[in-house]
């Protein structure tokens, strides 16, 4: 299974636009931007964690209750949040409308991941709930880059290298 999910984030991406954004601080180190990602497959949340925090850019927690997303988003205090669409009980628009009425969460960025919809429609500008979307399979690279686009100014980031 998890070579199935490796292949899906890794060999996609050949064709993605892709480059590396700079993350230096005024210091000249490299700052790690915070990154919390939900969805209920723990295959899924353990690649992409492994294979974002491998650039050296991110710190990621993973959650894989979306009922504990709430939660775990005001413990870690991410600079964005991947949120799978389609999940047991939870779904990711209800998980995202909690942490919108959240004074300390209103303005964390918040990616959606479907496999409902098809890369023209994300490619179209649609947005579910106001909020960009990416189609699951997504290639690291095309991650990155909407992590990237989404994130804001990194004024103090949270994690040092």
């Amino acid at each position: 299974m998890n070579k199935v999910i490796e292949a899906d984030f890794l060999l996609r991406g050949t064709n993605a636009d892709f480059s590396w954004p700079r993350s230096i601080g005024v210091s000249g180190r490299k700052e790690r931007r915070r990154i919390l990602i939900v969805d209920n497959d723990p295959n899924t949340t353990h690649l992409v964690k492994v294979l974002l925090e491998r650039t050296g850019r991110y710190l990621v927690v993973e959650e894989n209750d979306a009922a504990k997303a709430h939660q775990s988003a005001r413990n870690f205090r991410p600079d964005l949040i991947l949120l799978d669409v389609v999940m047991p009980e939870t779904g990711g628009g209800e998980v995202a409308a909690r942490i919108e009425a959240d004074p300390e969460l209103h303005n964390t960025p918040i990616v959606f991941l479907t496999g409902l919809v098809t890369r023209a429609e994300v490619k179209s500008g649609l947005r579910v709930q106001g909020h960009p979307f990416l189609a699951k399979p997504v290639s690291i690279p095309e991650l990155i880059n909407a992590i990237e686009q989404h994130l804001p100014v990194c004024a103090a980031c949270h994690v040092s290298l």
